[in-house]
């Protein structure tokens, strides 16, 4: 499984900030890391447990205290890492879960990627889809950003091409 990683994890992060400055490439590294680490251990076992992405974002968070433009690129991976224990349902397997909770001895589980059959494959195509639409999507709010309002000109306050009060994204309605 692949796109349904990429695409699930970028699209719930786009509808969540709205923002182009995240770093997506490393929340795809962040959404595929799980399941090509516990792959090469044989099954789900620590990445696939919610430790694992907890012990990133502790990491994250301490090792760029005070450097903020780095904190926010670096934020990616432990955000990819959680929505791929929740894009591969790892939750419904609470030995693999909650390790070292559920005690001390790794489950032996099979990956939940290799456990959906045929279901993978409308996975995959929704993936696809879902991929394909953060392209389109990223590109476009790039290409706005970079070249300020609708029509070419100058974008209004804070980047919406409308400006306040005016319909855009950041306006507020007057009464």
């Amino acid at each position: 499984m692949l796109f349904w990683f990429v695409g699930g994890a970028a699209t719930i992060v786009w509808l969540v900030f709205r923002d182009v400055r995240f770093d997506f490439r490393l929340l795809t590294v962040g959404a595929l890391v799980p399941d090509l680490v516990d792959a090469v251990l044989g099954g789900a076992r620590v990445l696939h447990a919610v430790v694992a992405p907890i012990a990133a974002l502790a990491l994250v968070m301490g090792v760029t205290a005070g450097r903020k433009p780095v904190r926010r690129r670096l934020l990616a991976l432990p955000i990819g890492m959680f929505l791929h224990l929740v894009l591969d349902g790892v939750f419904r397997d609470t030995r693999v879960f909650w390790w070292p909770f559920s005690g001390l001895a790794l489950p032996d589980a099979r990956l939940p990627s290799l456990t959906r059959g045929w279901w993978n494959v409308l996975l995959e195509l929704v993936g696809i889809v879902l991929t394909l639409r953060m392209v389109a999507i990223l590109r476009h709010e790039a290409s706005g950003a970079a070249g300020g309002g609708q029509d070419g000109g100058p974008a209004g306050p804070g980047g919406d091409p409308a400006g306040p009060g005016r319909g855009g994204r950041g306006s507020v309605p007057t009464c």
